[in-house]
């Protein structure tokens, strides 16, 4: 036997919590398939050695890189996805990235849905997720219809000084678009409001709910108002069948406790993350889809995307008391600058750095200089930043299925450059805010290297478009061969930007839960 609903959705993250909430109050059955259970909350949320050296909260599995190496993929399966430990940094991506745009290493190429599609909905889900900040402050910022729902997040007195120096220095610096809940008599962090351990609120779980992240905003809210939700977690949804002319999916299995189960619903949305939604569909392969469901145009787990990221920790002479840091962001380098005609990328602050975290990497040998210096002290003396440039999609940079199931993740890197030269430019700016050691490369993110293991900001396998040739979605992130199979993670992406991807996941699962609900209930 199998249970029906009207609507599954497999996968509890931002794209797939923002889509059913949305969903919810039409009364239709809806069934959440979570392979994770809830995040265990515990003192251990907020120690960085469990998080990020022994990287506690993320999958076991084993994958392999092009050469056969093997690594742990950055991947969380709990209830809320990759959000329960992601820094909560939600921007709209800007007005010109939905354009085509030239790198010196290739081309970002045009969405077929433009800005203006998507700026309502980006609004919704600035409130939807209590995004605090303040427009006119970032240059380039895309226009808005409103301002944020709430306040920005105040600076602390050292994070001030930098503004002010980076201000000096001709720059623009602005207050982090951040997802928080907090007390809003003053915007600041407090125990009562938020996590008292805010300085390890960047890839931490939260112990006290203080982020907002998919389970606390959109998954626990809808179950406790709509009875017509449930939530299936510990459920592994293996594959997907399909009709024999492969033009509707009838089925999901679903591996729970051991046993096998299966559920059927009229629409099915698959928001598990860009790379586990394109190994569900090529491990349902069948008859009809035999190189995988969806995959006429062989571009399923293709186009693979996840940013040129670094963690800089500048080391400071003098201490760097703050408590939460993730306040700045810098974005003058964007699309270009004085003295190269390509974007850069993106500057912002990110948590404090621990003494475990910094413990745990293989630090510069000049360092030895300082044998007198502690691990707690080089902590307290550190400034830590964040930096992201532009990914090009490449058709080679792909995760594929092997015949005995070995899961492959290959990436060439690309458009290096420009974030090397976005490193210097934050290495001048420091230069000019007081005196400092040095500029230092961190390398663990969740006890991941970030190039292959740090897939944080994973996206574009199952790209949208009106070509069924190059595209394996329609504009409503509907599958082109499928008619009942919608996709609401960021697998859609053409192109990634250089800003922090979930903010756009969750605009798109609402604008695809409209067109959903105009289906369902016409």
């Amino acid at each position: 036997m199998s249970e029906r609903y009207d609507v599954i959705v497999i996968g509890s993250g931002p794209g797939g919590a923002s889509l059913a909430q949305r969903l919810a109050p039409t009364g239709k059955r809806i069934l959440i398939i979570e392979r994770g259970d809830y995040l265990p909350r515990s003192q251990k949320n907020w120690d960085s050695q469990t998080v990020f050296v022994d990287g506690a909260y993320q999958t076991k599995e084993t994958w392999h890189n092009r050469k056969g190496d093997k690594f742990q993929p950055g991947l969380h399966y709990f209830v809320g996805g990759n959000s329960k430990v992601y820094g909560a940094a939600l921007f709209r991506l800007r007005e010109r990235d939905f354009e085509t745009i030239v790198h010196k290493d290739g081309i970002s190429p045009e969405w077929p849905v433009k800005y203006d599609v998507f700026e309502p909905y980006y609004a919704e889900a600035e409130r939807l997720f209590h995004v605090h900040g303040k427009r006119g402050e970032d240059p380039n910022e895309p226009w808005s219809s409103g301002d944020f729902p709430h306040p920005p997040v105040s600076h602390e007195a050292r994070i001030e000084e930098l503004s002010a120096s980076f201000t000096r220095d001709g720059l623009h610096p602005f207050h982090l678009p951040l997802g928080i809940l907090l007390d809003e008599r003053d915007g600041k962090p407090t125990p009562t409001s938020t996590c008292i351990r805010c300085d390890a609120f960047d890839g931490y779980p939260c112990l006290l709910n203080g982020k907002a992240d998919a389970q606390v905003m959109c998954i626990d809210p809808t179950l406790a108002l709509h009875p017509n939700v449930t939530l299936l977690t510990n459920a592994y949804a293996e594959t997907l069948e399909t009709d024999a002319r492969g033009r509707s999916i009838t089925g999901v299995n679903v591996i729970r406790a051991g046993a096998h189960e299966r559920y059927e619903a009229d629409i099915v949305v698959t928001a598990c993350g860009a790379l586990s939604s394109a190994l569900l569909l090529l491990r349902s392969a069948n008859d009809a889809h035999p190189t995988g469901l969806a995959n006429g145009s062989d571009q399923v787990g293709r186009n693979y995307m996840r940013h040129n990221q670094s963690v800089l920790m500048a080391l400071l002479r003098e201490p760097n008391d703050t408590v939460f840091q993730k306040t700045l962001a810098v974005s003058d380098f964007y699309f270009g600058t004085d003295d190269w005609d390509y974007p850069l990328g993106l500057i912002q602050m990110c948590a404090t750095s621990h003494a475990d975290q910094i413990r745990g990497e293989s630090l510069p040998s000049w360092l030895s200089f300082l044998p007198e210096m502690p691990f707690e002290t080089m902590a307290r003396h550190s400034m830590d930043f964040w930096l992201s440039s532009e990914d090009l999609p490449r058709s080679e940079n792909r995760i594929t299925l092997a015949n005995d199931g070995r899961v492959f993740l290959d990436l060439e890197p690309n458009n290096m450059e420009a974030h090397h030269r976005l490193k210097k430019k934050l290495e001048a700016a420091m230069s000019k805010a007081g005196p400092n050691l040095a500029m230092l490369d961190r390398s663990l993110y969740l006890g991941k290297n970030i190039p292959l293991g740090g897939t944080a900001h994973q996206a574009g396998t199952l790209r949208f478009g009106t070509d069924p040739t190059q595209s394996v979605l329609d504009l409503n992130c509907k599958t082109h061969e499928i008619d009942n199979l919608y996709v609401t993670d960021a697998s859609f992406f053409p192109s990634i930007g250089a800003v922090n991807p979930t903010l756009t996941i969750i605009a798109n699962a609402l604008r695809v839960a409209d067109h959903i609900k105009q289906r369902i209930d016409p």
